[in-house]
């Protein structure tokens, strides 16, 4: 069977197009491959600055976010006072000429879309909501990095770690968290997690919440929790913090075993939740 001419040119055509196709992929697998891992790395959210200083390479990591120098959030302060800070701008990381920027779900929509039309790569890596998902994260990053040896050690550490504080009882002492504006977390949250792993019931299930949300004083002093566990007051505070010392709370932390907590530990997915459980296993005893 013959092939006409408009056909047979029009397959030729084709194949061209495909070949030449194929030809950039596999030069673009090249460049990436010969590129290896980011000589210059820069974090523009508390929790990637934490899972980058824990795995980067010296000299890698060239900056962090600012809040990462604030001690009343930063479970890292001491590694994290030996690095630059910006403060999430995209110029102003633009000019630290990143091969690699590490930003978080939430984190300014505005600078993520500027530096990637800068042509500057940004990771946006997801919150963290369970503790079996924190070995992810963190060989997530390692991937990202060229750190996967590192990673490795971190994660299986971690997992160890963890499976040796995880409490498996029968009976539960049910602990309230209780923050400014009455604000509390509820089921599918880390701190829920860390609640549980310690060997605690969170009230807040009792009450229905899921997440985040507020739990009325009055609704929780009725539960009788047989442990607090408060949020911080921070310099310059807000009305809103007045109920962490409420006559009503104070009482209630005499009457039942009260603890205040570092918030620091309970932000980020990190090792640092590790700390959390240990601390939480003490106020329980």
């Amino acid at each position: 069977m013959q092939i006409s001419a408009p056909l047979a040119e029009h397959s030729t055509l084709a194949f061209r197009r495909a070949s030449k196709a194929l030809a950039a992929a596999l030069a673009l697998w090249a460049g990436a491959a010969a590129a290896g891992p980011p000589e210059r790395v820069v974090s523009i959210n508390l929790c990637t600055d934490q899972l980058a200083m824990l795995l980067a390479e010296p000299g890698q990591l060239v900056s962090i976010s600012r809040i990462s120098h604030d001690p009343n959030v930063s479970v890292m302060l001491d590694e994290a006072l030996g690095y630059p800070v910006n403060h999430g701008q995209a110029e102003e990381v633009f000019r630290l000429s990143p091969d690699l920027v590490l930003a978080g779900q939430f984190t300014s929509s505005y600078t993520v879309g500027l530096l990637r039309r800068l042509g500057v790569e940004v990771v946006q890596l997801p919150i963290i909501h369970a503790l079996d998902d924190i070995p992810g994260a963190i060989r997530e990053v390692g991937r990202l990095l060229g750190r996967e040896d590192r990673a490795d050690t971190v994660a299986a550490q971690f997992e160890h770690d963890l499976a040796a504080l995880r409490a498996d009882l029968d009976t539960r002492p049910r602990a309230a968290l209780h923050y400014a504006n009455n604000y509390t977390s509820g089921d599918k949250s880390l701190a829920n997690d860390i609640l549980t792993a310690a060997g605690f019931a969170n009230i807040a299930l009792e009450a229905g919440l899921s997440g985040g949300g507020t739990l009325p004083m009055e609704r929780l002093v009725m539960l009788m929790p047989d442990l607090i566990i408060s949020g911080q007051q921070y310099p310059g505070a807000s009305r809103s913090e007045a109920v962490l010392t409420h006559p009503a709370m104070n009482a209630l932390r005499d009457r039942h075993a009260g603890s205040a907590l570092s918030d620091a530990e309970w932000v980020c997915g990190t090792p640092a939740v590790l700390r959390a459980i240990a601390r939480l296993q003490e106020a329980g005893q």
